[in-house]
């Protein structure tokens, strides 16, 4: 049996991939944070733009400030539509680095078990031939020592 091809360069490349995809998911993990409190902040802004008009419009508005008004109101409806498809968008994303990172994990766990098991047969090998040398020279001692003198 010869000795097993080194692993450790396969082993390398699997932990800069699994390190690459934890680094690609906590980088989404920010961005939907980010994301959550833009949005939040758009919400926070739109109800109180609500609730200044709503006071406003007691002591009467003109019909102009109130189609601006409405205008204004749905553009930040708007801006939260697309702030909320963003959300989802991140979502997938990270859902996507998770599967990758699991998959790298279990990829790398793979190959650090075939790893473990090429050690474990090739120092067997080692120590059967260790054995069997060991036999080898206890029987020619007992040989030598039993064989009929001349």
């Amino acid at each position: 049996m010869k000795k097993p091809a080194d692993l450790s360069v396969l082993v390398q490349l699997r932990e800069r991939q699994r390190d690459e995809a934890l680094t690609a998911l906590a980088q989404a993990r920010c961005e939907r944070a980010l994301a959550e409190q833009q949005l939040a902040a758009l919400q926070g802004y739109a109800r109180e733009a609500e609730q200044r008009w709503t006071e406003r419009a007691r002591a009467g508005v003109s019909p102009t400030l109130l189609a601006t008004q409405r205008h204004f109101m749905e553009r930040l409806q708007h801006a939260s539509h697309v702030q909320t498809d963003v959300l989802q968008h991140l979502e997938r994303r990270i859902a996507h680095c998770e599967a990758q990172w699991h998959q790298a994990e279990r990829a790398l766990a793979t190959l650090r078990r075939l790893q473990q098991r090429r050690a474990q047969q090739w120092q067997q090998h080692l120590l059967r031939q260790e054995q069997k040398f060991n036999d080898d020279m206890a029987l020619q001692q007992h040989r030598r020592r039993h064989a009929p003198h001349p």
